[in-house]
């Protein structure tokens, strides 16, 4: 029970819990309850590491409690211990536990275990309870038997699997974490930077911003981390997945980013050294009128079209950025690269000179999406040579695929990075292109018109071609146009919601 556990063990240990709950509660919901309960243990066996170590140095109780509150404050009688011995009504006495330490640590600890229905009997039976608790009981999750990072490894293993899982509901609380830390790497997070995720999901992308800075021997605890998340379960469940990394200072909000952004200072947005994202794909239900004179001044390009809301979360990352050091990276779909009804808004966000490489990814990266995804990396202040200029890189064949889901691997990562990190030509890969020849394309950030493959320059130069060759050519010729007809397909599939929803109202 006290043995260090390895990496397959823990996970092994915590997906049993799901197991538990197969038959009872959709897979979908498996976090709701499974996560809560991890955290709920790992802080009462903390709290009995520093007791235990504190009694041996003083031998005295009081003192010993005392020291291990000063990490998290466990109430008289909601120890992970005193619910276990609960025999009746176990999820009323649990849910009372978890209240109590939410209370004794305000700010902190305040709602952090989420609003799961602990005590809805038909769904979590006490037998089922009791299993769970049994379950967890298992194993001691102390520091010493399993340190933070191998917790927040198992924690990041977890919600993959949630995210396989629950399928349709995977996108909403889980990026690729292959496409998060090239991300990260790009940006390089240094020690005391902040970092910011405006839809922050469970944490992952602060998560592994802070990973990038501990990778390079940097002192990633002067790291702040800001989140805000809409969703409520969600959310406590980035906040408990911080507090397992041993992340100390960070705040993680509740709410609508758009609606109603959580962090301000003075009455402005307030600004991040970072920030990494992944917003929803084309929100259509938004408040589109309350944008035409958003009072953050976060409609600087204009005012995005009511079936996407793409451009209103991009336009919120760059108020956002800090002036001097501001630098983001956003996974979109490519379709925010060429879209008609954004295309005034592209094109002064061109003229900004705020982006300095677009860079194109394979499909299946999103989840249950063959769309190709693409990252827009953009700075305030760019270096001198990078000025007036954006670097494209196609990507498109470096991803690799396993099953359904596709990734990158750390070959096609130290590539791109390099490709960045040069911001020169590479035929067939990589384009440094002028913001006047990007004007003469109307503002496009299509990568294909820029990044032309070498099959195009064989052909220009009146080479012979073989079949593949050939078919090679016909492939590259055709990406603007599927990629484009993705995006008109998708805009009517707006305009149909849209006026569906218009004569349901009407």
């Amino acid at each position: 029970m006290n043995a260090h556990m390895t990496q397959q063990e823990l996970e092994s240990y915590l997906w049993g819990a799901a197991v538990i709950l197969r038959g009872l509660v959709d897979a979908g919901d498996y976090k709701q309850f499974v996560f809560p309960l991890l955290f709920y243990k790992r802080l009462s066996d903390v709290w009995d590491e520093d007791y235990a170590e504190a009694l041996a140095d003083s031998r005295d109780p009081a003192y010993a409690a005392a020291t291990a509150n000063d990490r998290f404050v466990i109430p008289e009688g909601a120890h992970w211990k005193d619910v276990r011995a609960v025999a009746r009504d176990v999820g009323r006495a649990l849910q009372a536990a978890m209240r109590k330490i939410e209370a004794a640590n305000p700010g902190r600890l305040e709602g952090i275990f989420g609003d799961a229905p602990w005590t809805n009997k038909e769904r979590l039976p006490d037998a089922t309870l009791k299993n769970l608790l049994e379950h967890f009981s298992g194993h001691m999750l102390s520091l010493a038997n399993v340190p933070e990072d191998e917790l927040g490894n198992g924690y990041e293993f977890l919600i993959k699997k949630f995210a396989d899982d629950s399928g349709h509901t995977a996108q909403e609380f889980y990026t690729n974490r292959t496409v998060v830390h090239l991300m990260v790497q790009m940006l390089d997070p240094k020690p005391g930077e902040s970092i910011y995720d405006p839809t922050c999901g469970t944490g992952g992308m602060l998560i592994s911003a802070l990973a990038e800075v501990k990778r390079k021997g940097g002192e990633h605890r002067t790291l702040k981390l800001f989140g805000q998340e809409r969703n409520h379960m969600t959310a406590s469940i980035a906040r408990m997945n911080l507090v397992l990394h041993g992340v100390e200072d960070s705040e993680i909000a509740r709410g609508d980013t758009l609606a109603a952004p959580a962090f301000s200072d003075n009455d402005r947005l307030r600004t991040f050294d970072v920030v990494v994202a992944n917003p929803p794909y084309s929100i259509k239900q938004w408040n589109r009128e309350g944008w035409t004179t958003d009072p953050w001044g976060r409609n600087f390009l204009g005012t995005p079209p009511q079936g996407r809301a793409d451009y209103a979360f991009f336009q919120h990352i760059l108020k956002s950025l800090d002036p001097k050091t501001g630098r983001c990276a956003i996974l979109f779909p490519h379709g925010v690269l060429f879209r008609k009804e954004e295309a005034e808004m592209r094109r002064k966000l061109v003229e900004a000179d705020l982006v300095e490489c677009v860079l194109g990814l394979g499909p299946n990266l999103f989840y249950n999406s063959p769309m190709e995804a693409c990252i827009i990396i953009c700075r305030t202040r760019k270096p001198q040579k990078r000025k007036g200029k954006v670097l494209f890189i196609d990507a498109v064949n470096e991803v690799a695929r396993e099953r359904a889901m596709s990734f990158l691997k750390p070959e096609h990562q130290a590539r791109i990075e390099e490709a960045y990190a040069a911001f020169a030509d590479e035929e067939g890969f990589a384009k440094v292109v002028s913001l006047a020849e990007i004007g003469t394309q109307g503002g496009s950030l299509s990568i294909p018109l820029y990044v032309k493959r070498w099959i195009a320059t064989a052909e220009a130069a009146g080479e012979s071609q073989t079949l593949g060759m050939a078919w090679a050519a016909w492939e590259t010729s055709g990406r603007i146009f599927w990629t484009e007809m993705d995006a008109m397909v998708d805009m009517l599939d707006g305009l149909v919601s849209a006026d569906e929803g218009d004569a349901a109202n009407g």
